[in-house]
């Protein structure tokens, strides 16, 4: 998983020029469809260790009545909110060329 709490993805939207972007691919479809799935991908990693964290302060109690506030928990919530989104963590690996892709077209009009 990448290293999120040293990420320079920025929390707010900013703008990124088109030709950064494409750059790579040549084609801004082809550069957005991997950057969103790569996106897609983070999402997933940050969910899961988010619910592994909240799953220690679980409480197996079918009472409704009791539900008690832990700071901790919040804490925990709180810091996850304040990451930056998966798209934003997504287009900066791209524009770092930190995203592996191939092109399974090309590869088989070579073969």
């Amino acid at each position: 998983m990448i290293d999120i709490k040293n990420s320079e993805a920025p929390i707010n939207t900013t703008t990124i020029d088109k030709n950064k972007v494409d750059a790579p691919t040549e084609n801004i479809y082809e550069a957005i469809s991997i950057i969103a799935k790569r996106a897609t991908q983070i999402n997933g990693d940050i969910k899961k260790e988010l619910l592994e964290k909240l799953d220690e302060f679980a409480t197996y109690n079918d009472s409704l009545e009791e539900i008690f506030e832990n700071k901790e928990q919040i804490e925990v919530s709180k810091f996850y909110e304040r990451l930056p989104k998966p798209h934003a963590l997504a287009v900066e690996e791209w524009l770092n060329d930190k995203i592996y892709y191939r092109n399974t077209k090309e590869e088989e009009l070579n073969k």
